[in-house]
């Protein structure tokens, strides 16, 4: 698949985006499923591809189903501070295999079968693995007085709203989010201190910044963002 370059304004739109700079120190499993996660607001995600190779190093394609998803994808992530580096973001240059197979132009490439066939296994293991994802090393579990929905994530409704304070208190997550995930999204704005996560209770987490102003700006930033299509955050004040 080529990458695009300095003719990245000649290429037609199309239902796969290509994006580079990239922390290469990231691992190809985190990098995918985070790119995901950032991507599935805009739509449904065929595939994500990133490699190993050197010369693939720091780059990544994402396979939406329609190129409407794809070009809001495009313009707004294009920038979007990942993984403490910003994104670059066109249109791939040439039809993703996917792509051309469901319209029927596919030519089958030698030894690509093999590599499917690894990367579905791979695929396999990972949604099995899935649920067990969401814990990390981001902070101590904070105290239990600081849950304050009996249900955790099923609780979409407090009983009283908290004070506004200083720390953040997010609901309605998928179960494969990952503290780096919410990181990514939560340190674009000014203050942001760090993220906790409860492994006993996936699907909330806590998000601390400097002060009530820069949580609440934060908050009212980030209110709905949806990590997956069926997954809007629901952002409230953590009770203290």
């Amino acid at each position: 698949m080529s990458t695009g370059g300095d003719d990245a304004s000649a290429i037609q739109p199309n239902m796969t985006i290509y994006i580079n700079n990239l922390n290469e120190k990231i691992k190809i499993d985190e990098l995918k499923k985070s790119l995901h996660a950032v991507f599935s607001q805009f739509g449904k995600i065929l595939e994500v591809l990133a490699f190993k190779t050197l010369k693939h190093k720091g780059q990544a394609w994402v396979i939406f189903e329609d190129v409407s998803s794809a070009k809001e994808a495009l313009k707004r992530m294009q920038g979007f501070p990942f993984y403490d580096k910003p994104m670059r973001i066109q249109y791939a240059k040439t039809k993703s295999d996917i792509i051309a197979k469901a319209d029927g132009t596919f030519v089958p490439r030698e030894r690509r079968k093999r590599h499917e066939e690894r990367a579905e296994r791979k695929r396999r293991e990972q949604q099995l693995d899935a649920t067990q994802t969401g814990s990390g090393p981001y902070g101590a579990t904070p105290p239990l007085s600081q849950l304050p929905y009996p249900g955790g994530a099923k609780s979409m409704i407090p009983e009283a709203p908290a004070l506004p304070n200083s720390i953040l208190f997010v609901q309605n997550l998928p179960h494969e989010t990952t503290p780096m995930m919410l990181q990514m999204l939560f340190c674009q704005y000014p203050g942001f201190k760090e993220v906790r996560m409860v492994e006993a209770k996936p699907g909330i987490a806590f998000v601390e910044y400097g002060d009530e102003m820069q949580a609440t700006l934060a908050m009212q930033g980030l209110q709905g963002f949806k990590i997956t299509q069926q997954n809007p955050m629901l952002i409230t004040y953590a009770k203290k």
